[in-house]
Protein backbone atom coordinates (compact mmCIF):
# COMPACT_ATOMS: atom_id res chain seq x y z
CA UNK A 1 0.00 0.00 0.00
CA UNK A 2 1.51 3.46 -0.72
CA UNK A 3 2.32 5.80 1.69
CA UNK A 4 -0.46 8.41 0.64
CA UNK A 5 -3.43 5.50 0.99
CA UNK A 6 -1.94 4.49 4.13
CA UNK A 7 -1.87 8.20 5.75
CA UNK A 8 -6.06 8.08 4.34
CA UNK A 9 -6.65 4.91 6.22
CA UNK A 10 -5.17 6.00 9.49
CA UNK A 11 -7.36 7.37 11.95
CA UNK A 12 -5.87 9.80 14.50
CA UNK A 13 -6.72 9.55 18.59
CA UNK A 14 -8.80 12.80 18.02
CA UNK A 15 -10.63 11.94 14.63
CA UNK A 16 -11.70 8.64 16.63
CA UNK A 17 -12.40 10.53 19.86
CA UNK A 18 -15.12 12.77 17.75
CA UNK A 19 -16.13 10.16 16.36
CA UNK A 20 -16.87 7.98 19.62
CA UNK A 21 -18.95 11.34 20.88
CA UNK A 22 -21.23 11.15 17.64
CA UNK A 23 -22.11 7.42 18.11
CA UNK A 24 -22.80 8.23 21.57
CA UNK A 25 -25.15 10.75 20.94
CA UNK A 26 -26.87 8.97 18.44
CA UNK A 27 -27.17 6.39 20.96
CA UNK A 28 -28.60 8.71 23.08
CA UNK A 29 -30.95 10.14 20.87
CA UNK A 30 -32.43 6.60 20.11
CA UNK A 31 -33.03 5.52 23.62
CA UNK A 32 -35.08 8.86 24.13
CA UNK A 33 -36.78 8.62 21.05
CA UNK A 34 -40.04 6.22 20.08
CA UNK A 35 -37.40 3.93 17.69
CA UNK A 36 -36.16 2.87 21.31
CA UNK A 37 -36.84 -1.13 21.19
CA UNK A 38 -38.62 -1.00 24.59
CA UNK A 39 -41.46 1.62 22.98
CA UNK A 40 -40.99 -0.13 19.79
CA UNK A 41 -41.90 -3.42 21.62
CA UNK A 42 -44.77 -1.94 23.75
CA UNK A 43 -46.67 -0.54 20.88
CA UNK A 44 -49.05 -3.63 19.80
CA UNK A 45 -52.82 -4.18 19.21
CA UNK A 46 -54.74 -7.07 19.89
CA UNK A 47 -56.81 -9.21 17.31
CA UNK A 48 -59.54 -8.24 19.34
CA UNK A 49 -59.44 -5.00 18.85
CA UNK A 50 -60.59 -5.57 14.78
CA UNK A 51 -63.29 -7.69 15.79
CA UNK A 52 -65.56 -8.83 18.47
CA UNK A 53 -65.08 -12.17 20.36
CA UNK A 54 -68.58 -13.20 19.96
CA UNK A 55 -68.23 -13.09 15.91
CA UNK A 56 -67.30 -15.44 13.74
CA UNK A 57 -63.47 -14.53 12.71
CA UNK A 58 -63.68 -11.56 9.89
CA UNK A 59 -60.78 -13.25 7.64
CA UNK A 60 -59.61 -9.88 6.36
CA UNK A 61 -59.18 -8.13 10.30
CA UNK A 62 -57.38 -12.10 10.91
CA UNK A 63 -54.88 -11.27 7.95
CA UNK A 64 -54.79 -7.81 9.01
CA UNK A 65 -53.38 -8.54 12.44
CA UNK A 66 -51.09 -11.26 11.21
CA UNK A 67 -49.20 -8.96 8.78
CA UNK A 68 -49.28 -5.91 11.45
CA UNK A 69 -47.59 -8.44 14.11
CA UNK A 70 -45.39 -9.40 11.10
CA UNK A 71 -43.90 -6.07 10.54
CA UNK A 72 -44.42 -5.33 14.58
CA UNK A 73 -41.74 -8.09 15.52
CA UNK A 74 -39.56 -6.98 12.41
CA UNK A 75 -39.71 -3.66 13.50
CA UNK A 76 -39.21 -4.31 17.11
CA UNK A 77 -35.64 -6.43 16.02
CA UNK A 78 -34.51 -3.90 14.09
CA UNK A 79 -34.73 -1.24 16.47
CA UNK A 80 -32.78 -3.58 18.89
CA UNK A 81 -30.18 -4.78 16.55
CA UNK A 82 -29.34 -0.76 15.87
CA UNK A 83 -29.52 0.11 19.23
CA UNK A 84 -27.01 -3.07 19.87
CA UNK A 85 -24.77 -1.87 16.66
CA UNK A 86 -24.59 1.59 18.16
CA UNK A 87 -22.98 0.61 21.03
CA UNK A 88 -21.04 -2.11 19.80
CA UNK A 89 -19.08 0.75 17.14
CA UNK A 90 -18.99 3.17 20.10
CA UNK A 91 -16.54 0.46 21.99
CA UNK A 92 -15.27 -0.72 19.14
CA UNK A 93 -13.65 2.71 17.87
CA UNK A 94 -12.39 3.35 21.54
CA UNK A 95 -10.62 0.16 21.55
CA UNK A 96 -9.15 1.06 17.85
CA UNK A 97 -7.82 4.61 19.97
CA UNK A 98 -6.41 2.70 22.80
CA UNK A 99 -5.68 -0.93 21.60
CA UNK A 100 -8.79 -3.49 22.71
CA UNK A 101 -6.31 -5.42 25.18
CA UNK A 102 -6.43 -1.96 27.00
CA UNK A 103 -10.37 -1.49 27.27
CA UNK A 104 -11.85 -1.98 31.03
CA UNK A 105 -12.86 -5.90 31.12
CA UNK A 106 -16.60 -4.89 31.61
CA UNK A 107 -16.57 -2.84 28.17
CA UNK A 108 -14.76 -6.15 26.20
CA UNK A 109 -16.83 -8.49 27.84
CA UNK A 110 -20.17 -6.10 26.71
CA UNK A 111 -18.91 -5.91 23.19
CA UNK A 112 -18.84 -9.71 23.03
CA UNK A 113 -21.70 -10.01 24.65
CA UNK A 114 -23.52 -7.34 22.06
CA UNK A 115 -22.17 -9.91 19.04
CA UNK A 116 -23.83 -12.88 21.18
CA UNK A 117 -27.27 -10.96 20.72
CA UNK A 118 -27.00 -9.71 17.20
CA UNK A 119 -25.97 -13.04 16.30
CA UNK A 120 -29.27 -14.65 18.29
CA UNK A 121 -31.84 -12.48 16.96
CA UNK A 122 -30.44 -12.80 13.86
CA UNK A 123 -30.51 -16.70 14.02
CA UNK A 124 -34.19 -16.07 15.72
CA UNK A 125 -35.26 -14.54 12.24
CA UNK A 126 -33.01 -16.97 9.88
CA UNK A 127 -35.06 -19.65 11.69
CA UNK A 128 -38.58 -17.41 11.37
CA UNK A 129 -37.89 -17.21 7.68
CA UNK A 130 -37.01 -21.26 6.94
CA UNK A 131 -40.33 -22.41 8.21
CA UNK A 132 -42.03 -19.87 6.86
CA UNK A 133 -40.63 -20.62 3.63
CA UNK A 134 -39.31 -17.35 2.62
CA UNK A 135 -38.46 -14.15 3.50
CA UNK A 136 -40.60 -12.02 5.94
CA UNK A 137 -42.00 -8.28 4.99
Amino acid sequence: MSPTRAADFEASGEALAKFVKRVDAVLHDLEGSAGNPTKVGAQTIRLSSLSAASEAVFPEAHRLYQNYATVHKELTALSKVLHLQIEAIGIAVQGADHGFEKLEEEQRRRFWTIQAEIRQIQGAKEHANDSKGGATL
